[in-house]
């Protein structure tokens, strides 16, 4: 109901409820509940029968705004902080205030760090990252992408010539700087021979 001069009407009560609605109320009368027998109706004054609930135990030191005494009683563990990604996260959270822009400002570079290690990882790894099928390079070629946004009215236009930029370059310099690599250590082996 909107919010009027008039005052609302008053709801109605459980007999006029009854009346209108049947099998309103069926449960009221705890004698009619089907699980009376194992149901013990003893409410405590608060709702809840502890006063601080049993804490998650901490294995790892886990980052916490400094506006707070402790930890919440339970928290997230699937994603601990790691690598240098995990350090700049701790700086940011023992340092800063969460309503400092130094804090989110650090958890932001956090966040690429920790990206830039996960693709690091994967080229260590026996199944590294490929980048043509990840960025949806081939699905813009076989979809029409480009077609597609051309001549429309469309928000994400303004940031499309960014995109090869943001999501080639860090591959395409990393090429370059590994074939660079590749070419110092066959140079230098083939002056030494």
């Amino acid at each position: 109901m909107a919010y009027t001069q008039q005052k609302p009407p008053n709801p109605e009560t459980s007999g006029q409820l009854r009346a209108r609605i049947p099998g309103w109320g069926a449960d009221l009368d705890p004698k009619d509940r089907p699980a009376v027998p194992k149901e013990q109706f003893e409410p405590h004054p608060y709702g809840a029968e502890w006063d601080f609930p049993d804490r998650q135990p901490e294995e790892r030191p886990r980052e916490r705004s400094i506006e707070h005494e402790f930890l919440t009683p339970v928290f997230g563990t699937s994603c601990p902080p790691h690598g240098v990604s995990g350090v700049i996260r701790r700086t940011a959270y023992q340092r800063y205030s969460e309503g400092r822009a130094a804090h989110w400002l650090l958890l932001i570079a956090a966040d690429r760090v920790d990206a830039l290690e996960s693709t690091l990882r994967s080229f260590a790894s026996r199944h590294p990252d490929n980048p043509v099928t990840e960025t949806g390079i081939l699905s813009e070629i076989k979809h029409h992408g480009l077609r597609s946004r051309r001549g429309q009215k469309r928000a994400d236009l303004i940031h499309q010539p960014l995109d090869p930029l943001i999501v080639a370059a860090p591959w395409i310099i990393a090429g370059v700087l590994g074939y660079r690599a590749v070419r110092r250590i066959r140079r230098s082996q083939g002056s030494t021979s």
